[in-house]
């Protein structure tokens, strides 16, 4: 799907286009109308449970793929296991959330890209999301929302400019 830390992927897209769906985790969204507005929502997961088996998944994936030898990668796969169980559970979904991060970031260009529109959210109750998806039985918790598709033709805002910073006042030269 996208880059992310160590190439472990922690994240996962749930694809919501059930509009009945959508309709009821509006009053979760902190009412923001394009949740049910859109032709479809993406929301961010991370994988709650980051351990030995989730980390030696992914060895075995790069060895099955790559066909690297098992011995060249049980130093950094030996590293990782250690440094996760160090982690605490905070530490580790913060992470993982950067992770969900770039993730979105990768999409919002893909979408301006295909003219696509969208809107990132965090305002959002996890927790809520959580349990009407039943990400919680799938070891997921919900980080990020991401409502796609084609705006109305008579959408107010849709000529309304971007404020931004400048350049210069975003971009620090040394």
């Amino acid at each position: 799907m996208t880059a992310t830390s160590y190439g472990l992927q922690p994240i996962k897209l749930v694809v919501l286009h059930n509009k009945e769906l959508q309709a009821d985790l509006v009053q979760h969204s902190m009412n923001q109308k394009q949740i049910a507005q859109a032709s479809h929502v993406l929301v961010f997961c991370i994988e709650t449970n980051i351990d030995e088996a989730f980390v030696t998944e992914y060895f075995n994936r790069v060895h099955a793929i790559r066909n690297t030898s098992k011995s060249i990668l049980k130093p950094f796969q030996d590293f990782l296991i250690s440094d996760f169980e160090n982690k605490t559970l905070f530490k580790i979904e913060a992470w993982a959330t950067n992770q969900a991060y770039l993730a979105m970031g990768n999409l919002l260009t893909v979408c301006a890209l295909e003219g696509i529109d969208s809107c990132p959210m965090e305002g959002f109750d996890s927790n809520a999301y959580d349990d009407i998806l039943g990400l919680k039985k799938q070891g997921l918790k919900s980080v990020l929302l991401l409502p796609i598709g084609y705006r109305a033709d008579d959408d107010m805002f849709a000529d309304f400019k971007k404020v931004r910073k400048s350049i210069t006042e975003s971009i620090i030269e040394l």
